[in-house]
């Protein structure tokens, strides 16, 4: 997105905010999740950030976690197709780059373990539904894009397996945290400071999270049935024609 062009936030969002004698700088964070950046972001500039996502769930564990961060007046969330978004406020002939994480051509609905694997990655890592590289492609399509120059999963031409670090077999260490003896250790150490309280109540929880997520990434890279550099470029038509289905 051009810097010299000025982003026009959703109707939904005031242009411009008092802070300290200042103005805030209006700001987009596109497909902002629970909005964890957002928050950091609003801590330390004078920015209203508006968070735009499409899933319910998200924007309400957000909206939470910015009203228990004190950042109410410095950000908030709309609903709202992301790519859709985008697209509108790009002028015509300017680009997008989008690296999301998909799953591949190699992925079956129909194959038990794939789709326990699939469960594991959007369990681990709070996902909605994993869309596949052919729907994010149709998906930029749909909004209005033209898709230029290439869409390729770059993970393909790694010198090494994007999930190398998170492989046991991989002797590092780097990867030792992800072995039996690591996850012992690990596991010891979070339940002993939960149970002293030193840690906070719960993290026993994140951490069998995260370890499902990563359980998750190692077994779909290993299969080749997700990755997680899938790189679409699309550029906004000089001459723009209808669009745009609002769920994208």
């Amino acid at each position: 997105m051009s810097p010299a062009a000025p982003i026009r936030l959703p109707v939904a969002t005031p242009r411009c905010y008092t802070f300290r004698g200042g103005v805030l700088v209006p700001v987009l964070d596109v497909g902002c999740g629970i909005g964890g950046p957002l928050v950091e972001i609003a801590r330390f500039s004078s920015t209203f950030i508006t968070g735009l996502n499409n899933n319910d769930y998200q924007i309400s564990r957000g909206q939470e976690f910015i009203l228990s961060a004190g950042l109410s007046e410095k950000c908030n969330f709309l609903k709202i197709g992301v790519y859709r978004e985008v697209y509108r406020v790009l002028k015509p002939g300017q680009y997008f780059a989008l690296d999301e994480w998909c799953l591949t051509d190699r992925f079956d609905s129909n194959n038990a373990r794939h789709r326990t694997i699939k469960a594991e990655i959007e369990l681990g890592d709070g996902l909605p539904d994993i869309r596949s590289t052919r729907e994010c492609i149709q998906a930029m399509k749909d909004a209005g894009f033209e898709v230029v120059v290439f869409a390729k999963d770059l993970a393909a031409d790694f010198p090494c397996p994007w999930y190398q670090p998170m492989d046991p077999s991989h002797n590092s260490w780097s990867s030792f945290q992800w072995t039996r003896v690591g996850h012992f250790i690990t596991r010891t150490v979070v339940s002993t400071l939960e149970f002293l309280r030193i840690a906070p109540a719960g993290s026993m929880r994140v951490y069998n999270i995260l370890r499902t997520a990563s359980e998750g990434l190692r077994k779909g890279g290993r299969e080749g049935i997700f990755t997680v550099n899938f790189f679409i470029l699309g550029r906004k038509p000089a001459l723009e024609t209808g669009t745009a289905n609002d769920n994208l």
